[in-house]
Parts: structure tokens; sequence; C-alpha cells
């Protein structure tokens, strides 16, 4: 079960990223939408997971990457505003969220509909 300060510093970092990544989508990626679905911190703080999710999912593992590679340059963005609150900044591991693909998936295989209907 997540503490309170667990909720807390998972919620700064999705604000947080959240504004970076509507910023940096415009620039960086045009045409699409980085939405980070989910942050999940550990209970000593010092790792928090970060779920990204990508639309429309063309080249979505390239540009995991490229977030991968400036994930030094995130959490130093995240220490200036959040050290108010926070004394470490936690390392930040980026991963693709993909559960809406599942969703999708399993949508159409209850629907009958695409080429293999099969999980």
């Amino acid at each position: 079960m997540e503490t309170n300060r667990q909720k807390k510093v998972a919620k700064v970092f999705q604000e947080e990223l959240s504004e970076i990544f509507r910023k940096e989508a415009m620039e960086l990626y045009p045409g699409k939408l980085l939405t980070v679905s989910e942050v999940r911190v550990t209970p000593d703080l010092s790792v928090a997971k970060v779920y990204i999710s990508i639309f429309p999912t063309q080249e979505k593992e390239q540009i995991i990457q490229q977030i991968k590679e400036k994930t030094p340059y995130y959490r130093s963005l995240i220490a200036k505003t959040a050290a108010k609150t926070m004394r470490i900044t936690p390392e930040i591991l980026f991963y693709l969220d993909v559960s809406h693909e599942e969703i999708d998936k399993i949508d159409r295989a209850l629907r009958g509909e695409g080429n293999n209907p099969k999980l």
C-alpha cells in the first residue's frame, strides 16, 4: 500500500513531467501526444517509475528511447521545481505504457474483429 508521501511525490512528478512533455512534444515530436499515465514511487522514495503513453503509436520505441537518454535532464528540471518539497530527487525510470494497446486488443478480440482474434 502506498503511503501519503509516496502519493504526493508521484503526483508532483506526474504534474511536472506532464507539463515538460507537453511543451517538448510540440517542438521535438510534432503530431505526437505524450502523456504521463502513471508514476509509481518506491517506499524509500529513491526511484520513480514513470509510465508514458505515446499516440499515435508509430515511432513509439524511438521516442521512448530518446526520453530515456535524456533522463538526467528531466531529473534536473524536476529537482529545480520540486526542491521545496523534496531533499533528494528520486532516480527516474521511464517505461512505455502499453495498457491502451492491450485494452484495444482485448476489445477487438471480444468483438471478433481483426485478422487474429486470439490474445
